[in-house]
């Protein structure tokens, strides 16, 4: 399993958990404090109708006096009051009133009148001066559908301590229900956003990880395959010392590795004209006519010559191989550098007995790149094509844009570039020989191209032509 589903997975189970243990014990206390908050309505509204109702308890008219018809007045209204959505348009109490020996004297539904409610607790309770309350069901073996009963005494109005009866207020648990489905709707309807938004939190701390440690991932992987990749972001948090931690180790890595290797490439490269520089200087310290004396210095000359060119473009090559990324970035005009690049070129260009043919369209693209790598890399690609030109030919440097990108082209009539070196020209160090017996290259400028070329994403090739010559390019993205 990935550890981006893991991540997801884990976050969501604990988000969801938590969620449906605390809507659970909600969902669960909605019905019980509904009806605690019921019950004490219910402790308020039979006291008061005690106190009402104990002048006519005590005349012996509590059946047909001014409370018994003003409770029936009230029994015929129609609220008209609408909670919560749940509409309401009647009066959902009953009022029985027992005398001091729990016999029923008053029923405002008139059926239990003359029952003896002594042993209901309700009446039983507070014939004791205690709190008296019951749950029944509303009818016998019905244990679906109760019926909530609170009891308050009765005192004698002129004689405060003296109990002469009970009313008790009784209430269908059932005109309950819509409220508490109502609650318990809410809290579900709540609990699903909560959810929900739970899963999309998850989904985005889970991407946001996976991106992070994926950036990491790819990083690594090119760092262990040697490829050169920029760093990711750095950021302030664990995973972004991580990526630091892993740049610094590249570095170092890659420092000594990279010194060791141009070391020995350079002291490889270096044998050979330090060689024939030191035969020429021993022969040079003998008696020699004036002709061969001159010869051997040229010589020095030539292989001095050599040897700053290698270390030049030597070091030019290291410092764009070292930056794994475009260290700036700014937009370019190729047209406008390819006539610099052609310009700079004009006095070898004359001095070989070659013509240049700018070939620059009408709307010329941009790319967004570094200027100064860009023109030395398009300086590379006409010096190598001038080395291999005949005198009197003519080059070609064609800009173009092809699916997207920026094509510039640098076109020879030479001997073009034999089989077997197709696959090594981008190779460092490698050169061809060269058709009128001149030294060969560094076989640096190449190498400098295509790197020039990953950093700005794009690529660099070299090829033959069809009717002879080669053809050398580099292509770059669009800015």
């Amino acid at each position: 399993m990935r550890l981006g589903l893991r991540l997801f997975l884990g976050f969501f189970l604990i988000v969801g958990l938590a969620a449906f243990f605390v809507l659970r014990v909600f969902v669960d206390e909605v019905k019980p404090g509904v009806r605690q908050a019921m019950e004490s309505t219910l402790v308020d509204t039979a006291n008061a109708l005690a106190v009402m109702a104990a002048a006519d308890l005590k005349a012996g008219r509590i059946a047909e006096g001014d409370f018994a018809r003003q409770l029936a007045e009230a029994a015929r209204r129609d609220p008209g009051a609408r909670i919560w959505d749940v509409p309401k348009r009647g009066i959902d109490l009953r009022v029985t009133v027992t005398d001091a020996r729990g016999i029923v004297v008053y029923d405002s539904r008139g059926r239990d009148l003359g029952r003896d409610n002594s042993r209901w607790n309700d009446v039983y309770r507070t014939l004791r001066g205690e709190y008296g309350a019951r749950s029944s069901p509303e009818a016998p073996g019905d244990h679906a559908h109760t019926v909530m009963h609170v009891a308050a005494p009765v005192h004698d109005p002129d004689d405060p301590g003296r109990l002469i009866g009970v009313l008790t207020v009784a209430r269908p648990n059932r005109s309950l229900e819509p409220f508490i489905e109502a609650g318990q709707r809410r809290m579900l309807h709540q609990g699903a956003w909560l959810v929900g938004l739970s899963a999309l939190v998850a989904v985005l701390v889970t991407a946001w990880l996976s991106r992070r440690i994926g950036r990491l991932a790819r990083y690594a992987r090119a760092v262990a395959a040697g490829e050169p990749a920029a760093p990711p972001p750095p950021g302030r948090d664990e995973l972004g010392d991580l990526a630091r931690a892993l740049e610094d180790m590249r570095r170092k890595l890659e420092g000594k590795a990279y010194v060791e290797q141009y070391v020995q490439s350079l002291t490889h490269e270096m044998k050979s004209p330090l060689a024939a520089i030191r035969g020429a200087a021993e022969l040079l310290q003998e008696p020699l006519p004036e002709a061969e004396r001159q010869r051997f210095a040229r010589n020095i000359l030539q292989q001095q010559g050599r040897l700053t060119e290698t270390i030049d473009k030597l070091l030019a090559l290291a410092e764009v191989e070292q930056h794994g990324w475009l260290q700036r970035r700014e937009p370019v005009d190729l047209a406008e550098l390819a006539a610099v690049v052609a310009a700079a070129g004009e006095p070898r260009l004359a001095a070989a007995g070659v013509d240049l043919c700018l070939e620059l369209p009408a709307q010329p693209p941009r790319v967004a790149g570094d200027p100064f790598l860009l023109r030395q890399a398009l300086g590379n690609l006409l010096d190598n094509a001038l080395a291999f030109a005949p005198r009197g030919s003519m080059l070609v440097l064609a800009l173009a844009e092809e699916g997207g990108q920026a094509v510039l082209r640098v076109l020879d009539r030479g001997p073009g570039v034999p089989d077997y070196a197709l696959e090594r020209v981008f190779e460092r160090f490698y050169s061809l020989p060269r058709p009128d017996g001149q030294p060969r290259s560094s076989g640096l400028g190449l190498p400098f191209v295509r790197e020039v070329a990953r950093l700005h994403g794009g690529r660099a090739w070299l090829g033959n032509r069809a009717g002879g010559g080669a053809e050398a390019g580099l292509a770059l993205p669009r800015g």
